[in-house]
């Protein structure tokens, strides 16, 4: 029986959302540092973090993310969760700036982040099962 997926709570100014992470080397160094606070950025509709002291394997390195992926981006050492279109998007998609190793995903609809923008931190915390 394989082990139920890791979840995390992210909390960006007064909005709260619930996510699950892969299984993966990037994922399991993001979850073993919560709980983490720190100051959050905005990208179009994408919020970003200085994520420092986690190892980006590129598991999953790729420039095709959706709407509620979680991803690290290992050169800038940056989490970003995308919810909705970026400054390079040409269609809806959110579309990153660079290749980004996508760790996990938000557990319903990642566009309510639009409500937070403008908020100065983000908050990330494990959910024990």
């Amino acid at each position: 029986m394989a082990p139920s997926p890791k979840r995390i709570r992210i909390v960006v100014g007064a909005v709260q959302l619930d996510a699950e992470l892969k299984d993966t080397k990037t994922a399991e160094q993001l979850y073993a540092m919560l709980p983490y606070k720190a100051p959050v950025h905005a990208w179009g509709e994408e919020f970003y973090c200085h994520l420092p002291g986690v190892t980006d394997y590129r598991e999953t390195a790729t420039t095709k993310v959706r709407i509620g992926d979680i991803a690290y981006w290992g050169v800038g050492r940056v989490l970003a969760i995308f919810f909705g279109r970026t400054p390079m998007s040409v269609g809806d998609d959110p579309v990153p700036a660079d290749r980004v190793n996508v760790i996990g995903r938000v557990l319903g609809d990642a566009t309510v982040l639009r409500h937070a923008l403008g908020a100065s931190t983000i908050c990330l915390d494990r959910i024990e099962e």
